[in-house]
């Protein structure tokens, strides 16, 4: 029944890789089952037999599916099955796109479709990495063509040494997670995240990647060798020659004055009228070919930029190769919000506000890692006003998602711990102008925001972007790409990091793949570049982070308890934190390992909160001061209750610093005030001071009210809390 059945086996990483093919869906183009450990992910790979009609670009989609079967999860969905992707699984795809898509033929139109079903995952064998290869071996044995095949690799920093494919342990001590595809001769996709990495290492773990895709590949090339199909043909939409060279030579003068300019409004405005021209001149000669027309005038355009860069060392807006576009920062522009920062380079402006939660107000996340939460998010809206066009708002696009990951990752090695900074932490970046790099500027506008919002970072973060121009053996590369040079260019490296080191990198290509000298030119521009933001730019917007948080931000306050405690903070049926929440007007969050974390607007409330938990898992102590609230009055005296279920007698001649006539006098039911603990007798009843508390806390100069010697004779009565008969008779 399955004649076509094979079986393939190498090792990877020092883990059994597993390729079959011939079993599962017979009707695709390109399919096989990868098992790596346990790990299991089908890979199939479909084209279209017709061209798509009326568009411009190739149409590739890329689809990773998680399945929660594969963890042992059932949906946690009203339905109780998968919804749209998760922002993990936009991003595999988008690192997954990127390495296989400028190996189709640039002129071929049929729609591809490459669906990964995440089917087992075992969490030391990267499912993402699985599908890659399974990407490029479906591929390489369809009949699509494809110029493959790649291989992808990730890459850890472990004590030092570098480690291909970490498992789950090894990863959670990483310095660096670094994912690297390769074609055999050249770097083909590089998505990093690093823990403040230098150049040096950086790129040393991009090499030891690229080593150790090429055993891989030659696997592939094995079982593409052995049951490869023929590539189909296709009709090209590449317009002919002579209909280019027409168009070119009719146009080129004039698209190279419509070009020369830094703003990109004047250049379109300028382009339509040639667009008009040269249809004028051309529809009647290539009739039904508009497209083509279209086509060739791209070309035109790419033509004169590339000549300009490569041959003049001109870029269309008049800088050398290394400037950077003008440049700005500011902070505190949106006064209710916790804090906010803009960033501007050239026409490109994007706007972070940051805004503080409480833990509570954690991301969950139901997804087939062990990653089920995070206390630090970063969205990334891009409206369409901001290259000027209209088109109605219908949420984040992949995009959104990737270029908001992207900035998230940069800041994430410099965000303080959850001990040091008890906050769930949500930037949104609104892009409102764009000409390139948003992502970058994403970056610089969230370092300025975080400062502005009192978050305590380990240092500032910066990003900027490095383009490529190649022309056979000939390349050279500039920093800070607007957007003509990104479009006609050949790659969009950008590197986020500190002055210490690199924190994320992502790299965009239109060819097979970089060289190690491209590599290491764009490390070395973009550090540079990078240092030059913080220094002159970010650090004299706001040279330092805000020492106080914004009075519109909660207060946040946290603490360690036993864990053997948590039940009685908590109590029976939650009443204790129930009481505890309404009573100081807090909200309170409990770990399970202990973690108590306590927000509130009134930081007064909230430490009150924190004394009544800490006198719950603590017993009071003699010497010891509270805040506690007033529950009952006597002749004799008041009561004050230190924390649920722990109360304790204030004697009328310890109320206040003077004489105290009327226990009314000075306070009433529900006051909160605060009291020292003189003493606990041997039933464990707690003898409390307002007096002392007032002395010792708030230097309050007493009255010679009390005689000397033992403090007052502890009264608490019977159990109604009467005086005794002999007080009544003196």
């Amino acid at each position: 029944m399955f004649e076509k059945f094979k079986v393939y086996e190498t090792e990877f990483a020092g883990r059994p890789l597993v390729v079959e093919t011939g079993k599962m869906a017979q009707l695709a183009n390109g399919e096989c089952l990868v098992r790596y450990g346990d790990t299991v992910v089908h890979v199939a790979a479909t084209a279209s037999p017709k061209p798509r009609d009326g568009i411009d670009f190739f149409p590739l989609s890329v689809d990773f599916e998680e399945k929660l079967y594969s963890v042992g999860k059932i949906p946690g969905s009203f339905l109780k099955r998968e919804g749209r992707p998760t922002d993990k699984a936009i991003l595999v795809c988008r690192m997954i796109d990127r390495p296989i898509r400028p190996l189709f033929p640039k002129d071929m139109r049929n729609d591809v479709s490459i669906v990964c079903t995440v089917m087992s995952v075992d969490q030391d064998c990267s499912p993402e990495i699985a599908a890659m290869v399974g990407t490029s071996i479906a591929l390489s044995i369809s009949d699509i063509p494809w110029n493959g095949p790649i291989s992808g690799v990730s890459v850890g920093l472990v004590e030092g040494k570098f480690v291909i494919n970490p498992n789950a342990e090894e990863r959670k001590v990483s310095e660096m997670a670094v994912t690297v595809a390769s074609t055999s001769e050249r770097i083909a996709m590089i998505e990093a995240g690093a823990n403040e990495i230098s150049d040096e290492d950086m790129y040393d773990g991009i090499m030891a990647g690229h080593e150790a895709n090429q055993k891989i590949i030659e696997f592939i090339k094995g079982i593409q060798a052995e049951i490869g199909k023929e590539k189909f043909s296709y009709p090209s939409n590449e317009p002919e020659e002579e209909m280019f060279e027409a168009v070119k030579s009719f146009a080129e003068d004039e698209v190279r004055a419509a070009l020369d300019t830094d703003d990109k409004t004047v250049r379109d405005e300028r382009l339509k009228p040639i667009y008009e021209k040269v249809h004028e001149k051309f529809d009647e000669v290539y009739p039904e070919q508009e497209a083509k027309i279209d086509e060739c005038m791209y070309k035109t355009q790419k033509y004169v930029v590339r000549r300009w860069l490569l041959d003049e060392q001109k870029r269309v807006d008049g800088r050398g190769m290394d400037d950077m576009r003008p440049l700005a920062a500011e902070v505190a522009l949106l006064p209710r919000v916790h804090g906010s920062g803009m960033f501007t380079r050239g026409q490109t402006q994007v706007l972070t506000v940051a805004t503080l939660g409480s833990i509570r107000d954690n991301q969950l996340l139901d997804g087939i890692d062990e990653e089920e939460s995070k206390r630090y998010i970063h969205h990334y809206n891009f409206p369409s006003y901001s290259v000027g066009e209209t088109r109605p708002s219908r949420g984040p696009g992949r995009r959104e998602v990737g270029h908001g990951a992207l900035a998230e990752r940069a800041l994430v090695p410099v965000i303080p711990s959850v001990d040091e900074f008890p906050y769930t932490i949500r930037l949104v970046s609104e892009v409102l102008s764009s000409n390139g790099s948003t992502s970058q500027a994403s970056i610089c506008g969230s370092t300025l925001a975080l400062m502005d919002a009192g978050v305590p970072i380990k240092a500032p973060v910066a990003g900027i972007s490095c383009g490529l121009i190649t022309e056979g053996d000939r390349w050279m590369t500039m920093v800070d790409i607007q957007g003509i040079e990104d479009f006609f260019g050949d790659m969009d490296f950008k590197v986020g990091g500190t002055k210490k080191g690199i924190t994320a990198i992502q790299m965009d290509l239109k060819i097979s793949g970089l060289t190690p000298e491209m590599v290491k030119e764009a490390l070395e521009k973009t550090h540079k570049a990078r240092n030059y933001i913080l220094d002159e730019i970010i650090l004299k917007a706001i040279p330092e982070v805000r020492p106080e948080l914004s009075k519109y931000a909660p207060k946040m306050l946290s603490m360690q308890i036993p864990v053997d405690k948590i039940r009685e903070v908590i109590g029976s049926g939650g009443k204790v934190i129930q009481k505890i929440c309404a009573e100081c007007d807090i909200k309170m969050d409990i770990e399970e390992d202990g973690h108590v974390f306590i927000s509130g607007i009134d930081l007064e409330k909230c430490q009150r909160a924190m004394d009544i938990v800490d006198t719950i898992v603590n017993d009071p102590e003699p010497g010891s001061y509270y805040n506690g609230k007033v529950t009952r009055l006597m002749d004799f005296g008041a009561f004050v209750e230190i924390a649920p279920g722990k109360e304790g007698l204030v004697h009328i001649s310890r109320l206040d610093v003077k004489r105290t006539e009327r226990v009314t006098d000075v306070v009433n039911v529900g006051d909160i005030v605060k009291v020292k603990v003189l003493e606990i007798d041997d039933k464990g009843r707690l003898n409390l001071s307002r007096r002392d508390a007032l002395i010792d806390l708030d230097g309050a100069v007493p009255e010679n009210t009390i005689s000397e010697g033992r403090p007052p004779r502890r009264d608490h009565g019977d159990r109604d809390h009467r005086p005794r008969r002999d007080q009544d008779r003196r």
